[in-house]
């Protein structure tokens, strides 16, 4: 007799938010980590007689920038560019340099422009990384190289296309940085 007289408590869709909050740890290290792992790119088994492949690393570290201008500080281009100096086969230093000035401009730009649409933060990662991989020619030159500036013009316009889908995948890291865990206590 108990079976058909109880009644199901009310179903609320945010029964199953209560008591559940993001992971601390998972909130602060998702953005570095997945700028840390776009950074390893070099190392997947690509053959190319020019290169092809876009800056992952600084084209995730620009979109963590534009999704969520907070949470990575400036002073991050700094350590996460080193990282990138240590697996992209750059001289040693120019990443750190290049990533430090490219937040330093990006918070310059948002700063004196702070309204937000695609297109301008579209042209503003475009403008960044076509000066982020000229310049890193300009250095590898300095260093020893001889490469002439019209080989890096098929990876400045991949980079600039694929840069919409780097935004897509960082935005889905984000709702996953985010997601509720039970809260113990």
């Amino acid at each position: 007799m108990i079976g058909p007289l109880r009644q199901r408590p009310f179903a609320s869709p945010f029964r199953k938010r209560i008591n559940r909050g993001p992971s601390p740890l998972l909130a602060l290290a998702m953005p570095w980590l997945t700028v840390m792992l776009g950074s390893l790119s070099p190392l997947l088994p690509l053959v190319a007689s020019a290169p092809v492949l876009p800056p992952f690393g600084f084209l995730v570290l620009l979109a963590w920038r534009q999704l969520r201008p907070g949470l990575i500080p400036v002073w991050a281009g700094f350590p996460l560019g080193f990282v990138d100096d240590l697996f992209s086969g750059q001289p040693l230093g120019s990443a750190t340099l290049l990533w430090s000035l490219a937040l330093i401009a990006f918070d310059a730009i948002e700063a004196r422009f702070p309204w937000r649409n695609v297109v301008i933060n579209w042209l503003e990662a475009a403008a960044l990384i076509a000066s982020y991989l000229a310049l890193s020619l300009l250095i590898a030159n300095a260093a020893g190289g001889g490469a002439h500036i019209m080989v890096i013009v098929p990876q400045i316009a991949m980079s600039v296309l694929v840069f919409p889908l780097v935004g897509r995948f960082v935005a889905a890291c984000d709702r996953a940085r985010l997601l509720p865990v039970r809260i113990l206590g």
